[in-house]
């Protein structure tokens, strides 16, 4: 085959078990072969509508086979996907449609409303609906509409081609855009290569033992780097099956369990302490559960023992969207003796730890967490400068994360360069909401620093300054924030205070404000 990326899987794949269920969606059973000619079908209606090789496509919307049939339909072509994070706020939907290109968008139509106000402005020609059948004629009431052609992915795959179209992809071509919040305030786009993608699905099959009798049931959502990369595609690229579930409720994810047998599960430790907290925990059947995985922040030791009661352990690790996402893995067999740790290297991943003068540091020394391997981007969308910026000598790429190797050559996460904060499993950059909080006339500064929190490891709380003279609430920032960005990266908390504490070159000093109102 000329197509040698990802778009070729499942038509390799149906070859080997096209009877064989892919995903599994509201109880609907979609096999390889179904979810092949799907994927086939849709990416022949968007060669129609001028999609070739480094086109763009976006998706906005929850867990759904639409969203498998967007990607392979995209990869087919040589194309790129760019999901879309269904929490986002319009603008900020706007800011990853133009800054991409992208002219068609697949969107829900829970998220219909937040897509459409997404709109302007940007190269946007087609819009699908996954859901329902809207085909009706825009009105002048949708001016956010003039001129795009909107449809629904049901009646256009029906009138699609069946026949698979092979074309020239190389795994250095590039398969996505995923846009991770930088500390600069706006959204990077790192672009994914069919390479990053396979190799990572490589480390995946290797640590993590995925065999094709394997049952994932994905909670976690798709557009999430984590989900993707070290649950789905692996998935697929053995051949076991997926089920997609819309959104988390841990009642509901107990009977998924129960009644589909799966083996495999992934989240952050908020999501296991709820299922273990839900009163059907003890009740439910979940013998099935081989491979659990948890990443975000290590397993808190009570959420560890209400797993371990029931035989089961975990797998943890330590990755981002730029290493597509894995970097490394901590086995269950050492959750114990290396409670807290991040684990080792992926096996065709390397890592190191550098000093602050570039050097690699001695063991048990913190400095920066760099990666290298083929599951590491190359570069940022459209920026050459910060994709420069971000890797040292030899491609090695430059976490900005602080940690240090044990004895044992095991990892540890000690600090985040960034001021990156983990909610729940979602990144949050302190300075992206800092430049909104600024848009208001009347405050002189900001802060904006994570807080430890029981059930979502941390969450954002604000420290402000306003002019003299000035009137200024804190739900007059949180009303300010609440058009314009995504309501898990809202600060909790704010603070009016008389200054801001900072070091002499005029940085605020972060810890203090953390060491201050962690104690509150």
């Amino acid at each position: 085959m000329l197509n040698q990326g990802v778009g070729s899987w499942l038509q390799r794949r149906l070859h080997k078990s096209g009877s064989h269920p892919a995903t599994i969606f509201n109880d609907q059973i979609t096999t390889y072969a179904e979810l092949a000619e799907r994927s086939t079908r849709l990416a022949s209606i968007f060669s129609e509508w001028g999609v070739v090789k480094g086109s763009r496509v976006a998706y906005l919307g929850e867990n759904h086979p639409s969203f498998l049939e967007c990607f392979f339909a995209a990869t087919q072509l040589g194309a790129l996907l760019v999901p879309l994070n269904t929490r986002l706020a319009p603008p900020e939907l706007n800011f990853a449609l133009t800054d991409s290109g992208s002219t068609i968008l697949m969107v829900s139509d829970a998220l219909r409303t937040a897509g459409e106000a997404a709109l302007p402005g940007t190269a946007v020609e087609h819009l699908i609906s996954v859901h329902d059948d809207f085909t009706a004629e825009l009105s002048d009431e949708r001016p956010a509409l003039a001129g795009i052609h909107s449809t629904n992915l049901d009646e256009i795959i029906a009138e699609g081609d069946p026949t698979y179209v092979d074309i020239d992809v190389q795994l250095e071509d590039a398969a996505m855009i995923m846009y991770t919040s930088g500390t600069t305030g706006n959204p990077k786009g790192a672009v994914l290569t069919h390479q990053n993608f396979t190799w990572n699905s490589y480390n995946v099959l290797v640590d993590y033992d995925i065999t094709s009798a394997d049952v994932a049931l994905m909670i976690s959502p798709l557009f999430h780097s984590a989900a993707f990369g070290m649950g789905t595609l692996p998935t697929l690229l053995k051949g076991a099956t997926l089920v997609l579930e819309a959104g988390f409720e841990p009642g509901r994810v107990l009977e998924l369990i129960q009644k589909y047998k799966a083996t495999n599960i992934s989240g952050v430790p908020t999501t296991y302490q709820m299922l273990a907290e839900h009163p059907n925990w003890a009740t439910t059947d979940i013998s099935s559960l081989q491979k659990l995985t948890c990443g975000g922040s290590p397993v808190p030791m009570r959420v560890l023992e209400a797993y371990e009661a029931r035989g089961l352990s975990f797998s943890g690790g330590y990755g981002m969207t730029e290493t597509s996402p894995g970097a490394t893995s901590l086995q269950p067999s050492r959750s114990r003796d290396k409670m807290g740790s991040a684990g080792l290297p992926h096996f065709f991943t390397d890592v190191r730890i550098v000093d602050h003068a570039g050097h690699e540091a001695a063991q048990g020394e913190v400095g920066e967490i760099q990666i290298q391997g083929r599951n590491v981007i190359s570069e940022y969308w459209h920026l050459p400068e910060a994709s420069l910026a971000s890797f040292a000598d030899g491609g090695w790429f430059k976490s900005g994360d602080m940690g240090y190797f044990d004895e044992d050559g095991f990892l540890f996460i000690s600090d985040r360069l960034k001021d990156m904060i983990i909610s729940g499993g979602e990144n949050i950059y302190p300075a992206e909401i800092e430049k909104v909080i600024m848009e208001i006339a009347d405050i002189s500064g900001v802060a904006v620093f994570g807080i430890p929190d029981e059930k979502w490891g941390e969450v954002p709380w604000a420290a402000f300054t306003v002019k003299p003279g000035a009137t200024i609430t804190g739900d007059d920032v949180r009303d300010h924030l609440a058009a314009r960005i995504a309501r898990y990266k809202i600060p909790k908390r704010y603070f009016l205070v008389e200054e801001l504490p900072r070091t002499a070159s005029g940085k605020v000093r972060k810890g203090d404000l953390r060491k201050l109102y962690s104690a509150i």
